[in-house]
C-alpha cells in the first residue's frame, strides 16, 4: 500500500510527460494558468484541490497500516536464502529481469546518445546550464543535509512532542507536488519582497528590488520544502547505526550535545550523510515544475533546457541535456546499490 500510495504520489507531481503528451492534469493546469492566462487566483486554487488530492492518499496508507508495527527480533540484517537457477530457467529468469532496464533505460539512453551524437554533442554549449543545475544542487544538498541532521539529533536527544510534530511536518514535503510549492511559495514571497522594497524605499529612499524572489534564495527554500523529507530519512537512519552506549560514553566524559554529535555521530554517519547530499542532489538536478514557476529571469537548468527543446520538438537538441542529467544520476544508484550489497551477511566489507 505504500508503494502504491507512492506510486500515486509522484504520478499527480508529474509535469514533463504530461506536458509533452499533451495529457491535461493538475500540474498543467496550474502552469497554464499561472503563465498562459496570467491568473494567479485558478492557480492557486487547482494548487489547493491538488494538495487535497495529496493527503487524502496520504491519509488512506495510513488508515491501512491499522495499528501494525513491524520490529526487529533478531539481528538487524537478515541473511537471504538463496536459490540458483540453470539450464532454460536460468536463461528465462535473466531475460525477463532485463526487460525493464533495457526498454527503460537502455534503449531509450541509446537512443538519445544517438541523436546527440548526430547534433554534434554539442556540451560546452550547456555549460551553463550544467553550472547553474550544480549551484541549485549543491547548495540545496548542503543545506538540507545540514537541516535533517539538526532535526533527528534534536528528536534523538529530545524526544518532544514539538519535535515529533517537526519531523512529521518536513516529511510532508515530498508528497506534495512542485507546482504547488511552487505557486504556495511565490506568492508570499512575492509580497514579502515588495513590502521589503517599499519599506527601504521610504527610510532610505533605495529600492532593493526582488531580493528573494530575483535570485535563488526562494527557489532553494522551494527545493528544501520539496526534498527535506529525502536527507531526513536518510539521516534518521544513519543514527540507528550509532548505539545510545556510544553517546553516553561521549557524554559521560564531558562532551556536551554538539561536540558528541561532531566527534561521535558525525564520523560513524558519514556515509548516510553522503548517501543524503547525493539523493537531494539528484532530485534537485530532475526536478521540473517547481523550477519552471520559481526561476529568476535568465536563468536555465539543464531540465528546463531538455523541456524546452522537447517541446519545441527538437529532441535531438534536448538529447544532450537529458544524457547529462542520467549521467549525474547513476552516481548515487551505484553507490547505494554498493553500500546495501556490503551491508549483506557474508558479502565483502560486512561488520557482523
Amino acid at each position: 500500500m505504500a508503494g502504491t500510495t507512492l506510486a500515486l504520489m509522484e504520478t499527480l507531481a508529474d509535469f514533463g510527460t504530461v506536458q509533452y503528451f499533451g495529457v491535461p492534469t493538475f500540474t498543467t493546469g496550474i502552469y497554464r494558468a499561472w503563465f498562459s492566462m496570467y491568473d494567479q487566483v485558478a492557480a492557486a486554487q487547482l494548487a489547493a484541490i491538488l494538495l487535497g488530492f495529496v493527503f487524502a492518499c496520504l491519509l488512506l496508507e495510513r488508515l491501512s497500516r491499522g495499528r501494525r508495527r513491524f520490529h526487529h527480533t533478531t539481528n538487524r540484517y537478515q541473511h537471504l536464502p538463496e536459490y540458483r537457477l540453470s539450464g532454460w530457467r536460468s536463461w528465462l529468469a535473466l531475460l525477463v529481469c532485463s526487460l525493464p532496464v533495457f526498454f527503460g533505460f537502455l534503449l531509450p539512453a541509446g537512443l538519445l546518445f544517438n541523436m546527440a551524437l548526430d547534433n554534434g554533442l554539442q556540451i560546452s554549449e550547456y555549460l551553463p546550464q550544467a553550472y547553474n543545475t550544480f549551484i541549485l544542487g549543491a547548495v540545496t544538498a548542503i543545506l538540507a543535509v545540514a537541516l535533517a541532521l539538526i532535526m533527528a539529533y534534536s528528536l534523538r536527544i529530545r524526544p518532544t512532542a514539538v519535535n515529533i510534530a517537526a519531523n512529521r511536518i518536513a516529511g510532508l514535503g515530498y508528497a506534495i507536488p512542485g507546482s504547488v510549492i511552487g505557486v504556495g511559495i511565490l506568492l508570499p514571497f512575492t509580497w514579502l519582497d515588495n513590502n521589503i522594497s517599499a519599506l527601504f524605499e521610504s527610510l532610505f529612499g533605495v529600492s532593493t528590488g526582488l531580493l528573494l524572489t530575483g535570485g535563488i534564495a526562494a527557489i532553494v527554500f522551494a527545493y528544501l520544502v520539496r526534498f527535506l523529507a529525502v536527507s531526513l530519512q536518510a539521516v534518521e537512519a544513519g543514527f540507528t547505526k550509532v548505539r545510545p552506549s556510544m553517546e553516553d560514553a561521549a557524554r559521560s566524559l564531558g562532551h556536551g550535545p554538539f561536540e558528541t554529535l561532531a566527534k561521535v555521530h558525525a564520523p560513524l554517519m558519514w556515509g548516510s550523510l553522503l548517501t543524503a547530499g547525493l539523493l537531494v542532489f539528484v532530485d534537485v538536478m530532475k526536478e521540473l515544475p517547481a523550477t519552471l514557476i520559481m526561476r529568476p529571469f535568465n536563468f536555465d537548468t539543464l531540465a528546463i533546457t531538455a523541456y524546452n527543446f522537447a517541446s519545441d520538438e527538437r529532441l535531438a537538441y534536448a538529447a544532450t541535456p537529458a544524457l547529462m542529467i542520467v549521467s549525474v544520476g547513476l552516481l548515487p544508484v551505484i553507490i547505494l546499490s554498493r553500500a546495501i550489497a556490503r551491508s549483506r551477511p557474508g558479502r565483502r566489507g560486512h561488520n557482523a
